[in-house]
This record gives C-alpha cells, structure tokens and sequence, in this order.
C-alpha cells in the first residue's frame, strides 16, 4: 500500500489499472512560487515542494508518491490556464505542433527513494477552429496543464508519440512498478 499525495483523479486511475494499491490524500503546495525557465526544473522544484508539504502532512507511515506535470511546445512551458483566452492560446501553441509532456515523480519508502523525471513527444495534426471552440466552452480544459489531455480533446489530434503515455497521463508507472516490492 502506498500514499498517492496527489489529487488527480488520472493518476489514481493509472495506479488502479496497473494493480497499485493505494490511498489517494492530496496537500496543498503553490506551484505559483516556482522560477523556472526549463521544464525539468519546473516539474523538479514542484515535486520536491509537494513532497516536503506531504510529508510534513502525512509523515512516512506509508510511502509516499508525489509527481507533477507541466506541457511545452516552441520552448514555452505552458501552465494551467488563468481563463478561456490564456486556454485558447496555449491550445494554439499546440495545434499542428511538436509538444513535450515532462512529469516527474519522487517516490519515498523506508528502504528507498525514486526521482524520475521522464518525457513523452507528441505530435499534433492542426485542431479544427470549431472543435476548438466547443472544447474551450465545455471548460474540461480547466485545471489542466497545457489546457488539455491526451486522454480527452486531443487524442484525434494525435500523429506521433514518442514515449510512454502514462507519463503524459501524469505518472510514469512503468519505471515506478519495479521498485513497488
């Protein structure tokens, strides 16, 4: 058993379908706070803070898995959109574009500590303006790093891939799993 500090709904369901047993208890940490120009760095100083406020929080009676999240493409880390015109034009930096999804995780146990940080390409067919602006109304761009999922809207979009989608998806399980003994 382990503590999935993290709310994300994704990554409880990607340790569900791997067969992780779990508690998810999510903690609070202000990624707003974070002066990075790379988006290792950015996913690094994020995990490295919300694992600090989760142990804090938590203490080590489990171990303890944190991870974060961030989407880039023409060198611009793009964050979680303020509003449906920051979403829109982070959407636009994506449409028919190269965009790298870097997540890192840090898991700590009693007999170990795990830093990853791992990066999967995508690359995108140009979004259609009328798709764009229905997913951009139904708001499940809120919340979301790059403002979107490959899970979700941009799936159809999809050309390439390069690398595991599980680390798009926000959690690298398959480098996680064989340290789960």
């Amino acid at each position: 058993m382990i503590l999935l500090a993290s709310n994300s709904p994704v990554r409880a369901a990607l340790l569900e379908k791997f067969g992780v047993a779990f508690i998810q208890k999510g903690c609070d940490y202000d990624e707003e706070q974070i002066e990075a120009t790379s988006p290792k760095n950015f996913v690094y100083q994020a995990v490295l803070g919300k694992y600090e406020a989760c142990e804090r929080a938590f203490g080590l009676n489990l171990p303890i898995l944190v991870a974060d999240t961030v989407v880039t493409a023409g060198g611009e880390i793009l964050r979680k959109a303020r509003d449906r015109e920051d979403a829109r034009r982070i959407l636009m930096a994506q449409s028919g574009s190269k965009v790298s999804i870097v997540t890192c995780m840090k898991y700590v146990s009693h007999k170990l500590t795990l830093v990853d940080i791992s990066a999967t390409d995508y690359f995108f067919k140009p979004f259609d303006a009328d798709d764009l602006e229905a997913y951009l109304e139904s708001g499940e761009w809120e919340g979301k790093a790059g403002a979107c999922m490959v899970e979700g809207f941009c799936r159809k979009y999809i050309d390439k891939v390069y690398g595991h989608e599980s680390t798009a998806m926000g959690l690298c399980v398959e480098k996680l799993l064989p340290f789960l003994v």
